[in-house]
Formats: C-alpha cells, structure tokens, sequence
C-alpha cells in the first residue's frame, strides 16, 4: 500500500464510521485519523511501513476491547480504548480487505506506543486542537542550512514540513534512489485565508513596526500557537511552533489569491 493510497483509504475509512456515531466513537475516531496524521506529518512514512513489515500476522500486540475512555482519560488510555474498538471493529469486519484497512489505524497506535512517541503525539494533538499552522518539524534560516541538514540527515522525514526563513517547504525523500529535495509549498498561505474567514483578525497586541513586534513575541514565555496582533496598521499571525521552539509573524497579505470559494468546504485547503 503506497503512501498516498493509505492515506486515502484511511480517510474514507473514518468518513464511513462517522457518518452515524456516538459523541464517544467520534473521539476515538479523532483520535485515529490524527494517529494516522502524526505518522505522516512527522515524516515517518517509511519507519511506519518498515514497522508495519516487521509485525506478522500474529505478532501485532493484543489490544483490550472495554468501555471507552471518558474525557479525563490520559493519552495512553485513549489510545488503548481506541486499540480495543478498531480491534472490534477488525474483528467483526465481513472481508479481508476491511479488516487490513483497519489493522492500519491498530499498526497506528502501536508504532506510536512502541517507539516511545506518545508524547510527541499528545504535543501533536495539542497542535490540532489549537487549530495552528500547518505542522512543522525544523526550521532554518537559510535554504543551505536546510539542504546541509537533509543531505546529512540518516533518515529524512519525507512528507514533513520544515520552515526556511519561516517558509513552508515539503521534505521530499526517495529511498530507492536516496534523491532528497525541499520543495516550496503554499500550505500557510491556504491557512491564513481559511483562518481570516474563520476567525477575522482582531488583534490581540498592536504595534508600530516589526521588529517591536518581534521583541514582543520573542520575549513571550509561552506564547499563544497563534494570534492575530496589529503592526503598522496591517493584521499579521503571531505563531509559535513549540515542538521547535521557533516563532514568527506572517502578514496576512501572504493570503491574497489563496482564498477558498465561498461555497467550499471548511478544511479543504
């Protein structure tokens, strides 16, 4: 299964259970698709197939099928009740083709917890929750810096976003031919038009130049992973990446020409 196809398949896997749900089986369900989300916005596509690999069919951990957790659950909990109902789920499914799409959301879970990334994944969930800028993983300040970086990196995160000069770019790695690549993508400039339609700028701070605001954000001990603050009069997005402890402020005149027809589904960017 290539990447691309898991993760569509994992989609309409979700799309179909959460067409008739409990506000329960909507958690774990959440839960599952971001699982799914961390893997690939951590650039861990090829770990989690080589993990996937590894694991013969009666070698994937048991899982404990019990009442799901209530909403003061830790992560872990959530994670196994979310284990015990895709497990049902598998286990009941009517052909073999369903139970190996779902045994991905069960590998999911597995890897997370295997590998020793609960945290991050928790951190990660925040992250969502926050309705923050698309992931990123690195930043730099220069596109040599970044290219140094990927051309020493033993593993590079292909299909992860890192930041050069707080631009988005895609990691882009070809095992089979080791070929490795940062390619410039638009996916901020998408966020902030969907965001000003979601939630119009109103600044929380304003300031006369730039550089004040960036002493404001800088000396920040916990800033906001976003906020709209006012400089020079122009709406900009204050945000922090914590998991890289790296912030920026984007002018929301990046947005102009990227902006969703009204009738287009929220998200879709």
């Amino acid at each position: 299964m290539t990447s691309s196809t898991l993760l569509s398949d994992s989609h309409e896997v979700i799309g179909k259970l959460w067409s008739d749900e409990s506000p329960e089986q909507a958690r774990l369900l959440g839960l599952a698709r971001d699982a799914i989300h961390f893997v690939f916005a951590t650039g861990q596509r090829y770990q989690f197939s080589d993990f996937r690999e590894a694991l013969s069919s009666d070698a994937h951990p048991a899982a404990t099928v019990g009442p799901p957790p209530d909403d003061s659950a830790s992560l872990e909990e959530r994670m196994d009740g979310a284990a015990g109902f895709f497990t049902k789920l598998r286990d009941e499914a009517g052909s073999s083709e369903e139970k190996k799409r779902l045994q991905v959301f069960l590998d999911a879970f597995h890897f997370i917890a295997l590998t020793g990334q609960t945290s991050a994944f928790g951190e990660y969930l925040e992250h969502v929750e926050a309705g923050a800028p698309p992931y990123a993983i690195a930043s730099f300040d220069t596109k040599e810096e970044a290219e140094a970086w990927l051309g020493n990196h033993p593993n590079p995160p292909d299909f992860a976003n890192v930041l050069i000069a707080n631009g988005y770019h895609d990691v882009f790695h070809d095992r089979e031919t080791n070929v490795r690549r940062l390619l410039r993508n638009r996916g901020l400039e998408y966020y902030l038009a969907e965001l000003a339609q979601e939630e119009p700028p109103v600044a929380a701070a304003s300031f006369a130049s730039l550089e004040e605001a960036e002493a404001w954000l800088t000396a920040q001990p916990e800033p906001a992973r976003w906020a709209w603050v006012s400089i020079a009069g122009e709406p900009y997005l204050a945000v922090y990446h914590p998991n890289i402890g790296h912030r920026a402020l984007y002018p929301l005149s990046m947005a102009k020409g990227y902006e969703l027809p009204p009738d287009a589904p929220q998200g879709s960017a």
